[in-house]
């Protein structure tokens, strides 16, 4: 079954996008001289005018250029008009495919820019797990992750291992929030809990439905149920400041999914836990003996 998509199309396309303002285009892509004197030993316009391109892609947003690819205009210009050559210089780049392999070579030894590696993939997983306590938007972790890369020259991978690389974050941070959240509950909390999963004496409804009913019309018997509703919240005596040991916005947000979920979801959700908690026991000392031969598959970063 293919993976959820944690990226909308117009995201994927916003973390690449190009700048689209004067002022954001003269920002990322004006040179200094250090980088006009590196540009200038290149021999003739359309190598000067080439490897400059590719500086500039590098840079901003963090990405080789690919063999067919014409520059975005506005930049292309930009970059022509600082080195004082014509925009016509790059056609004639354009059709040397060694040329560019070996300007990309050089830019990364003489710029820093490094490939993203394995290691690199690690680190971004571990460090996004923490951002991914506090918010599951798959933009905001997939552009801190860019950002991050940019800040320190790693040429950016294909965006679906960045993409893979936030989810599993987003998966990491959802078990650690809730083995938070559980960890706290005795077995008494436990038993409590799974009460609520039962049917109310006049079997009409379950106790967790009848307290999620909202208030009816102020009345005196009305009053007397909201009152009875509160009595059974405060019955399951749940440990104190329990909804502090997570961040307010995934608490609210697992609050609206759960309001979503009818007891019967609930219910299956809770019977799956416990078989797969049942099974990893079962299978944990057989999992240890092969340990050794079990390799993760690893992401495709190009």
């Amino acid at each position: 079954m293919p993976r959820r998509s944690i990226l909308s199309a117009a995201e994927r396309e916003s973390l690449l996008a190009l700048p689209d303002s004067k002022d954001d285009l003269i920002r990322h892509y004006t040179f200094n001289d250090t980088d006009l004197s590196i540009i200038r030993q290149r021999r003739g316009p359309a190598n000067r005018l080439g490897f400059a391109v590719q500086l500039c892609y590098l840079r901003f947003p963090g990405v080789i250029t690919g063999v067919d690819e014409l520059p975005f205009p506005p930049l292309l210009k930009l970059v022509a008009d600082q080195l004082k050559v014509g925009v016509e210089s790059w056609n004639e780049y354009g059709q040397r495919e060694q040329t560019r392999r070996e300007h990309l070579s050089e830019l990364q030894t003489v710029f820093g820019f490094r490939p993203f590696t394995m290691s690199h993939y690690r680190q971004a997983v571990q460090m996004l797990t923490e951002l991914a306590m506090q918010t599951d938007k798959g933009i905001v972790l997939a552009s801190a992750l860019i950002g991050h890369l940019r800040r320190q020259s790693v040429i950016l991978p294909a965006l679906n291992a960045v993409e893979r690389a936030s989810a599993e974050a987003i998966t990491r941070a959802n078990r650690r929030i809730y083995d938070a959240l559980a960890e706290p509950l005795a077995d008494a909390h436990r038993r409590r809990l799974d009460d609520l999963l039962k049917r109310r004496d006049n079997g009409k409804t379950t106790w967790l439905a009848w307290l999620r009913q909202s208030p009816a019309k102020p009345n005196s018997r009305h009053m007397l149920e909201h009152i009875e509703r509160l009595k059974a919240w405060q019955a399951l005596d749940l440990p104190t400041g329990i909804e502090r040991l997570v961040h307010q916005n995934r608490l609210l947000k697992i609050a609206r999914e759960g309001g979503q979920m009818t007891p019967a979801d609930l219910g299956q959700i809770r019977a799956a836990t416990a078989l797969r908690h049942s099974r990893g026991a079962g299978h944990r000392g057989h999992g240890h003996r092969h340990r050794r031969n079990h390799r993760p598959a690893r992401p495709h970063l190009g």
